[in-house]
């Protein structure tokens, strides 16, 4: 049940206009960008400039209050919040009084998203940021939507499910984005702070179906399973000393990468059969004189293991999409906790990383998404460890829905025998082009290509069988009598044919430039 104060400033909020576009439009692109570099000297020169053409407008005051974090008239604000008020503004602590000038005590901005049901729209409340606070966090400070939050809320698969786990919820979210596929949702986090904001945003938003729970991992849901986690971990790795600071949001308080590596050994026993859980983590590369048994090893080989040493098996798939040298690792979470460089402090913070990092050999960290996923029935079929670190494709509805359009197609012809995909009929998807490369002058092409505009953009370098069989897929002929004709049209062996481009056209349809036609 809505709070009364709650539904006050939801309407308040929506008779400002307080929405993403508006914002934009008030301090436009140049206001807008500065902003994300954290400068908010170009937006308060819009605000001053709309002022002098438009009067001090509930929208204007409500931006400089909560998103640029600047004390505005308590006047003002009474007039922006008419229903709610200062002194309801005050109740639900989202401002301090002080005189005739209020300050803003938490940072509140609007969210826009477009998923596979259409696009959303909400409003966030979290603790105020290095800009309007002027200082470096505390270490309790409650993340926003941060750089992080959008990725793994691109990445969430969107199908159907009876209960969702999101695991470390922060301002909430991600339980939020699944409580629309979701029939309830299960958030919880170490921070009581975090857990207060949490269901503040959900209930700012109408969003009833989220149950929130206090505790580390899956402590707050021992024996229990869901058919979807996710989790934007602590994963961050971060020295343990005297004088770091350990932010509540990002450090998990275990050596190393050991928290992802315990959140993936027992991600799977709170799984249901077929369930999927999702995460963002970091693991080390260790060099050859690392003090453990792993030292030297690529950092896949230990993921592995961890997937090795899971509870119950588990599919798995994960990609690499970033590897930072340990300065470079130093020097961007120094930095995110709002200690500036060239600081004495920062200095200090850096040589305790780098401290750390040479004293248990770890030359390099990657970031990446892991999907494991509990099998329906049977044994694990999957399981891919893979670097992909260039550009996405276009995903308007997310990332995630490729994703479980990958697992579908992956079950497909998992269950298939090769008889079977060549009695198969497949189409080309609609977002994959073909690029030929040629030398001036040469009667053929000396390069051919197959890319894919959405999902992760891959590109498929063929020769002429492969890249004929794919322009062949149109869903009226089967893969084996194309097969046949390009055997007789090339004059080889058509088995041994066959032999080389079935399982070629398993990886086209795993990936999503094939996908069996419609019956």
């Amino acid at each position: 049940m809505t709070s009364p104060l709650v539904t006050d400033l939801r309407s308040d909020l929506r008779a400002a206009g307080f929405t993403v576009s508006a914002l934009g439009a008030l301090w436009g692109e140049t206001g807008g960008e500065a902003l994300h570099r954290g400068q908010r000297i170009p937006a308060l020169r819009a605000l001053a400039a709309e002022r002098q053409r438009s009067g001090q407008t509930a929208l204007a005051t409500l931006a400089e209050l909560f998103v640029l974090g600047r004390a505005v008239g308590a006047d003002a604000l009474e007039r922006a919040l008419p229903s709610l008020g200062s002194a309801g503004a005050e109740s639900l602590g989202l401002i301090r009084a002080s005189g005739d000038r209020v300050e803003p005590a938490v940072d509140l901005r609007p969210y826009s998203f477009v998923d596979a049901l259409g696009p959303g729209e909400w409003w966030i409340v979290s603790d105020l940021g290095e800009l309007a606070l002027g200082h470096a966090l505390p270490v309790d400070h409650v993340l926003g939507v941060g750089g992080a939050s959008l990725t793994l809320s691109g990445l969430m698969l969107q199908w159907p499910v009876e209960r969702v786990l999101d695991l470390g919820t922060g301002c909430g979210i991600q339980a939020m984005h699944a409580s629309r596929h979701a029939g309830s949702v299960v958030a919880t986090d170490i921070s009581v702070r975090a857990l207060e904001l949490a269901a503040l945003n959900a209930e700012l938003n109408g969003i009833g179906n989220i149950e929130f729970r206090l505790g580390s991992l899956f402590e707050p849901v021992a024996g229990e399973t869901f058919g979807h986690i996710v989790s934007n971990p602590p994963f961050v790795i971060t020295p343990r000393g005297e004088g770091v600071p350990e932010y509540e949001y990002r450090d998990g308080g275990l050596v190393g990468d050991a928290l992802v590596e315990a959140v993936i050994r027992s991600a799977g026993e709170h799984l249901a059969p077929g369930g999927v859980a999702q995460l963002l983590a970091n693991w080390e590369y260790l060099g050859r004189a690392a003090p453990v048994a792993s030292a030297g090893a690529d950092a896949f080989e230990r993921v592995g293991g961890w997937l090795d040493a899971s509870a119950v098996p588990v599919d798995a798939w994960i990609v690499e999409r970033d590897v930072e040298d340990a300065a470079q690792y130093a020097e961007t979470w120094i930095r995110d906790g709002g200690t500036r460089p060239g600081t004495e402090a920062f200095d200090r913070l850096y040589e305790a990383w780098l401290d750390d990092f040479a004293e248990r050999g770890v030359e390099s960290v990657g970031f990446g998404y892991v999907l494991l996923r509990r099998p329906g029935s049977g044994d694990p079929t999957l399981r891919r460890l893979e670097r992909l670190n260039g550009s996405l494709g276009g995903n308007e509805a997310g990332l995630g829905v490729h994703l479980g359009a990958v697992l579908e197609a992956h079950d497909w012809q998992a269950g298939a025998d090769d008889a079977a995909l060549a009695a198969s009929r497949l189409v080309v998807a609609g977002d994959v082009t073909e690029e030929r490369h040629s030398w001036p002058g040469d009667e053929g092409p000396t390069a051919m290509l197959l890319r894919q505009g959405g999902g992760f953009g891959r590109t498929i370098q063929g020769d002429t069988a492969l890249i004929a069989l794919v322009g062949a897929c149109d869903g009226e002929l089967t893969v084996g009598a194309i097969v046949g004709a390009l055997a007789q049209l090339l004059e080889v062996d058509e088995p041994a044919l066959a032999a080389e481009l079935l399982p070629m056209v398993r990886a086209l349809v795993v990936d999503g430039f094939l996908s069996p036609a419609a019956a």
